[in-house]
């Protein structure tokens, strides 16, 4: 058996490779989460924040009874303060969001971008290639399964008629009438009729 390696600890540059080990990982995490209260009888709670910020959290019955009550004291004292700030986040972001679509319609100057915004961006645009790229592998797979239908069906359909000449010939032979000769259409990229 062959050990593994160490895992140099960096940004995974890829943005799908990055994908596909956050979720390895997180899984990964969650489940030893899980173990460790199921093992030990402890109260546990964990929650991860994905790049694209959506939350997975693992959190037992206990911790769910001590967190609540701890939230109901701490809302109390901070309230007053959470929404002025959470407000002003909600700001920045619109603000950055609203700078980078300004900056992809050719409406800002480049030169006034911080080097955080430019990140975040990029990163934004690399999820939308990302995104638009999957929307076409859909859409072509999609096209490609609509054509082998088709070609299905024209080749049925191409069956149909070849046995109704081999029926007509029959007929004309057996006849003594002119005989037809037989010529079976080929299904192929290149047709005369346009298929």
């Amino acid at each position: 058996m062959m050990a593994r390696g160490k895992v140099q600890m960096r940004r995974i540059e890829n943005p799908v490779h990055r994908q596909v080990t956050f979720c390895k990982r997180r899984m990964g995490l969650l489940k030893k989460a899980n173990e460790l209260a199921v093992l030990c009888d402890a109260d546990i709670g964990v929650m991860v924040f994905s790049p694209h910020g959506k939350m997975y959290e693992l959190a037992t019955n206990g911790y769910k009874a001590a967190y609540g009550q701890m939230q109901g004291e701490s809302s109390r004292k901070k309230k007053p303060q959470a929404i002025p700030q959470e407000v002003l986040a909600l700001k920045c972001e619109i603000e950055s969001l609203q700078k980078g679509l300004r900056y992809m319609y050719g409406g800002s100057d480049i030169n006034h971008t911080s080097l955080d915004e430019l990140h975040a961006l990029e990163s934004n645009l690399e999820i939308w290639v990302q995104n638009i790229r999957y929307q076409k592998m859909q859409i072509m797979s999609r096209e490609i399964d609509i054509l082998r239908n088709k070609e299905g069906v024209l080749q049925a359909a191409n069956d149909i008629l070849q046995e109704r000449i081999t029926e007509q010939n029959g007929i004309l032979n057996s006849t003594g009438s002119v005989m037809i000769p037989q010529v079976p259409f080929q299904m192929n990229g290149r047709s005369n009729y346009g298929f």
